[in-house]
Formats: C-alpha cells, sequence, structure tokens
C-alpha cells in the first residue's frame, strides 16, 4: 500500500487496517513456521505496510 493511499484514509480506517494487517502478519508467521513460503517477502512487505500506517496515524493524531 502506497503512503498517498494510506493518507487518505480517516483515523477509525487506518485502526481497522492495521488490526486486519497484524492479524494476517501473525497468520502468515504461523504458516511460515509450520512450512516455509518460498516467498517471505510477502511478510516483510506486510511489516512495512503496518509500519507506515502506524507513523501516519501518528501523524494525524498529532494534528488533532
Amino acid at each position: 500500500m502506497k503512503s498517498a493511499e494510506i493518507k487518505e484514509l480517516t483515523v477509525q480506517e487506518l485502526t481497522e487496517r492495521i488490526e486486519s494487517e497484524k492479524a494476517n502478519l501473525a497468520q502468515m508467521k504461523v504458516q511460515h513456521a509450520v512450512s516455509p513460503v518460498e516467498n517471505s517477502s510477502l511478510i516483510k512487505k506486510s511489516r512495512r505496510d503496518i509500519a507506515r500506517m502506524l507513523t501516519i496515524l501518528g501523524q494525524k493524531n498529532s494534528k488533532c
């Protein structure tokens, strides 16, 4: 997800999206532990997306 797309989301939408991404990441980690995934870059991408969303959420909360 691009930063421009994330910035367009509201605080509520960001919070919901972060929670769903965290759940998805946890599921991917479990699947990777059971049987290693060939494309582990998906886990890295998910972690980066969560970090991006948390950063923008912090910026939006500091403005309020």
